[in-house]
C-alpha cells in the first residue's frame, strides 16, 4: 500500500468538567487527528499530545513541528505492507513517542481495513485466542474541591455503571481522601494514581494506605524512574502499577529484572504505537504481570484503538476507557457507551477502527489544518 497523502488537523474540544491530576487542572483538550490515505483507504491517527507538557515533554505544538517536519516526510511515499515496517522509518526521530504513535495507529488502522480486519483482529494475529468482545473499563477521577465533593463523584460514576475508580492523588491530597473513599465504598475495586508526584522519602505514606485493599497505586515515585520503584515496592503491600516510566518494551524488560512493579499500565501512545505496545503486553504475560490500558482523554479515533489494545487476552484489569460522554459532549467520531450492566464498553468490529469520522464536527473543532502529498 503506498502511502499517499497525510493530512494533519490540529483541534481543540472543551471538556465536559475540569479534570485535574498533580500537573494541573485541564478545562479544554488540545490533541492531532492525522488521517493517512493508500488506494482509496482512510487510516486514522490521534496525537494526544495536549496543551501543555506536564505529562510529557511533548505538546500539540511541538508535535505538529515534528510530524510535519520529520515524520510524515519519512513515510510518504513509501510502500506499507504491514504496520510494524514504519517504526523503522521513524527510527532516526529521537523520542515524541506521542507524535510517532499518530501514524503507528493510522497504519494499523489502514492495513486492517485492506485485510477485512477489525483493528482488535489485526493486533489479536499472533495469538490463540480471539479478541474480547468487550473490555472492563473503570473511571479516572480527577482531584476535586473537597473529600465530600470527591465522595459525591465517585457515587456519581458508579451509578452510571462504572465498576472501577481511579483516583488522582498528589501531596496533601491523598491519606485522608483514600481512607474516606475505602470508608464510603467499602466494595468498589479503588485504585490511586499520583503521576510522578512523590519520592522514596513519601513511602510512609502508601504504607499507612496498606489496609485499604486498593487494586493498585500508579506511578508514585519519578516519571522516568524505575530503580527507587524497585526500592519501593518491597516496603508497601499495595500492588504497584508503572506509567510514565515505561516508554518502550525496553523499559518494561527493566522494570521486570528489578522487580519494580507487580503491574504495567500499557499506553500505546506512550509508547510509540501499538506496535510497541504488543511486544510490552508480551513480556507482561511471559512474567506474569497485571496489564491494563490507560487512556488521555481521547476522542472517539484514539478511543477505538485502545479499545483493540485492552481487548488482548493478556490484559486483565479493567482500563480506563471511559464513555464518549465521559470527556466530550459532541465528539468527533461514533460515540462509545458503557454496558452498564458489567461495567464494559464494546469493541468494533467493523473493519480498522471500525468507526466514521464525523467530518462536519472535525471541521468544526480544528484550528489549523494541513495535507502532505
Amino acid at each position: 500500500m503506498k502511502i499517499e497523502r497525510i493530512d494533519l488537523y490540529y483541534i481543540s474540544m472543551p471538556l465536559v468538567s475540569p479534570f485535574g491530576t498533580s500537573f494541573g487542572t485541564q478545562l479544554e483538550r488540545d490533541c492531532l487527528i492525522l488521517a493517512l490515505h493508500s488506494e482509496g483507504l482512510t487510516g486514522w491517527g490521534e496525537c494526544v499530545a495536549t496543551n501543555d507538557p506536564g505529562y510529557s515533554y511533548e505538546t500539540a505544538v511541538t508535535a505538529w513541528h515534528i510530524l510535519s517536519d520529520f515524520l510524515i516526510p519519512a513515510v510518504l511515499g513509501k510502500e506499507l505492507d504491514e504496520p510494524e515496517q514504519l517504526q523503522g522509518w521513524l527510527s532516526k526521530v529521537r523520542g515524541h513517542p506521542l507524535a510517532k504513535a499518530a501514524l503507528d495507529q493510522a497504519a494499523w488502522d489502514v492495513t486492517a481495513q485492506r485485510d477485512g480486519l477489525s483493528f482488535a483482529q489485526k493486533l489479536a494475529q499472533p495469538y490463540s485466542e480471539d479478541p474480547r468482545e468487550r473490555v472492563k473499563v473503570g473511571v479516572s477521577i480527577g482531584t476535586q474541591p473537597s473529600i465530600a465533593q470527591t465522595m459525591d463523584v465517585i457515587a456519581q460514576h458508579l451509578d452510571e455503571g462504572y465498576g472501577r475508580i481511579k483516583l488522582k492523588i498528589k501531596p496533601g491530597w491523598d491519606i485522608k481522601m483514600a481512607w474516606q473513599a475505602r470508608h464510603t465504598f467499602p466494595d468498589v475495586p479503588v485504585m490511586l494514581d499520583a503521576n510522578s508526584a512523590y519520592t522514596l522519602d513519601d513511602a510512609i505514606i502508601f504504607q499507612s494506605m496498606d489496609e485499604l485493599d486498593l487494586l493498585m497505586i500508579e506511578q508514585p515515585l519519578g516519571y522516568e524512574d524505575i530503580y527507587d520503584h524497585s526500592q519501593l515496592r518491597p516496603q508497601i503491600k499495595t500492588p504497584l502499577c508503572l506509567d510514565e516510566s515505561i516508554h518502550s518494551a525496553e523499559h518494561a524488560r527493566y522494570a521486570i529484572a528489578l522487580q519494580a512493579c507487580d503491574i504495567i499500565n500499557i499506553k500505546p501512545t506512550r509508547v510509540s504505537g501499538w506496535t510497541e505496545a504488543r511486544k510490552i503486553h508480551d513480556l507482561g504475560v511471559a512474567h506474569g504481570l497485571g496489564l491494563w490500558v490507560g487512556g488521555m482523554l481521547e476522542t472517539g479515533v484514539g478511543r477505538a484503538a485502545q479499545l483493540a489494545m485492552a481487548s488482548l487476552p493478556g490484559i486483565s484489569l479493567p482500563g480506563d476507557i471511559s464513555a464518549t460522554s465521559r470527556y466530550y459532549a459532541k465528539d468527533i467520531a461514533t460515540p462509545f457507551y458503557l454496558n452498564k450492566e458489567d461495567s464494559t464498553i464494546t469493541v468494533p468490529t467493523g473493519p480498522g477502527l471500525g468507526i466514521e469520522i464525523d467530518m462536519a464536527r472535525l471541521k468544526e473543532v480544528t484550528l489549523k489544518q494541513e495535507s502532505f502529498a
